[in-house]
C-alpha cells in the first residue's frame, strides 16, 4: 500500500464528521508510542510551553545521569541516543525557540559531562556540529533573543 499525499489526507479528513476524526486520531494513537507522545503534547502540552521545555530538561538530566561511560563507543552512542530524545520533543513543537533553548541545552550538558568530550575527536565533532546547527537556527529569530542565544553559544564555546 502506497501513502497518499498530505493534501489527499486534508480533503479526506474534511469529509469525515467530528466523530470519525476523532475515532481516527484514536486509533493513530494505539499504533505507535510516537503518534500518542505527539498527541499528548498537541492536547496537553502545547499551551505551556516553558513547562514542556523544563520536563524534557528534566528527562535530558536522567539520561546524562545514567550516561554508559565504559569506553568512548558507549560514550558516544549514548550521546546520540539523548541527541535523538531532545530532536523528537523538538518536532513535536516545531517552535525555534524551544528548539534553539533544547538544543543549548543539550551542549551544555554535553560541555560538562565527565569525562570530558575533549579528549575524544568523534565525541566532540557532535557537541560542534549541535553548536553549528543551534547558531543557523538562531539567525532566524528576533534581534533581541539572537544577542541572548548568542551570548549563550560564545560561553559554551569558551
Amino acid at each position: 500500500m502506497k501513502a497518499v499525499t498530505v493534501k489527499e489526507l486534508k480533503q479526506e479528513l474534511n469529509n469525515k464528521s467530528p466523530k470519525e476524526v476523532l475515532d481516527l486520531c484514536l486509533r493513530l494513537s494505539r499504533f505507535k508510542k510516537e503518534n500518542k507522545e505527539l498527541l499528548t503534547y498537541l492536547l496537553f502540552e502545547s499551551t505551556n510551553e516553558a513547562y514542556y521545555i523544563e520536563s524534557i530538561k528534566r528527562g535530558i538530566d536522567e539520561k546524562f545521569e545514567v550516561l554508559n561511560k565504559k569506553s568512548p563507543y558507549f560514550i558516544r552512542k549514548s550521546i546520540r541516543a539523548i541527541l535523538n530524545y531532545t530532536k523528537k520533543y523538538i518536532r513535536y513543537s516545531q517552535n525555534k525557540e524551544t528548539e534553539v533553548e533544547l538544543l543549548l541545552y543539550f551542549c551544555e550538558k554535553m560541555k560538562n559531562c565527565k569525562p570530558s568530550m575533549h579528549n575524544h575527536k568523534r565525541i566532540e565533532n557532535i557537541f560542534y556540529k549541535q553548536i553549528e546547527i543551534t547558531q543557523k537556527k538562531v539567525s532566524h529569530l528576533h534581534e533581541d533573543l539572537q544577542y541572548d542565544y548568542k551570548m549563550e553559544i560564545n560561553n559554551l564555546l569558551e
